[in-house]
């Protein structure tokens, strides 16, 4: 059972930072995908973007956590967040080395 927590939580945290890849090139060719934004769309567009991705990554991190609690696995819940937390940790660890040597 402890190998399938830390394999789905591995999972649900590749799916987060998946996402996060996502959206930061997104963001990061935002002007040359979307134009220039001048109006009220665009702080529109932003703000829907960051709901939505609160959203994405809290159903990420805390889905299946959440369902182990209410199913009554309330240690398997507590190891399932704390491996999930632990893999995004390590990701943006190795992320903040990388940039500091690129």
């Amino acid at each position: 059972m402890k190998k399938n927590l830390i394999m789905v939580s591995l999972i649900n945290s590749l799916g987060v930072i998946v996402y996060v890849l996502l959206v930061a090139a997104i963001m990061q060719n935002g002007e040359k995908l979307f134009g220039k934004m001048t109006n009220f769309w665009g702080p529109f567009a932003f703000l829907m973007l960051f709901v939505l991705s609160a959203s994405i990554v809290g159903l990420l991190t805390l889905g299946k956590p959440i369902m182990l609690y209410l199913n009554g696995e309330k240690k398997e819940a507590a190891q399932m967040l704390f491996y999930t937390v632990l893999w995004l940790f390590i990701a943006t660890f190795i992320t903040l080395v990388f940039h500091s040597i690129y």
